[in-house]
């Protein structure tokens, strides 16, 4: 069986198509593809887990990361903003994702209503920068975020800084990361 290469990482023909990594593959209701929904549904998730642990125990440090109130856009109305103004490619939310936990993993942080939005349009920048031929600058990825471009700038620094500039993802892991996102959906 052949391999496709998305955005140099080799996967499988079936896990490409089951979770809408490629052109031909399954769209959501709103036509958006299958592996953002489980992008945004993981993120929904771990906020509501750590908010609900927070209110009890915990209390994390304010970041640049963190705005002073709650977006009105969901995360899953947020991802389907961005996927729609910035041409990225379905990868990039993936990647995204996995630069998001390594973050958190890194930093010690959990994801709230208030970062994960700021965290969501930096790791999408950073991962089309990294894998897209073609990608917007940090001014456009500001206007979609609704954020400044000076907040985005300093955003994509402390992201990088944090990652150590360590941006490479391996194919397996970028495909454990979409079965591990489909088994959190499913259980």
């Amino acid at each position: 069986m052949e391999n496709l290469v998305l955005n140099g990482m080799a996967a499988e023909p079936e896990t490409c198509m089951a979770f809408g990594l490629s052109d031909e593959s399954s769209r959501g209701v709103s036509g958006i593809p299958q592996v953002l929904l489980l992008v945004a549904s993981a993120i929904e998730k771990s906020i509501m887990k750590n908010e609900n642990l927070s209110n009890a125990s915990r209390k994390d440090a304010i970041t640049i990361f963190h705005g002073s109130r709650t977006p009105n856009l969901s995360i899953k109305q947020y991802i389907e903003r961005i996927f729609k103004l910035s041409g990225c490619s379905t990868s990039c939310f993936v990647v995204a994702y996995i630069y998001i936990s390594k973050f958190l993993r890194l930093t010690g942080g959990h994801l709230t209503s208030l970062n994960a939005h700021r965290l969501l349009i930096t790791s999408i920048m950073v991962a089309a920068k990294f894998l897209d031929d073609e990608c917007y600058d940090n001014a456009y990825y500001a206007r979609i975020g609704g954020i400044s471009t000076g907040e985005m700038n300093r955003m994509e620094m402390r992201f990088l800084f944090n990652l150590d500039f360590r941006l490479q993802v391996t194919a397996e892991a970028f495909l454990n990361c979409c079965v591990k996102l489909g088994n959190e959906v499913e259980g």
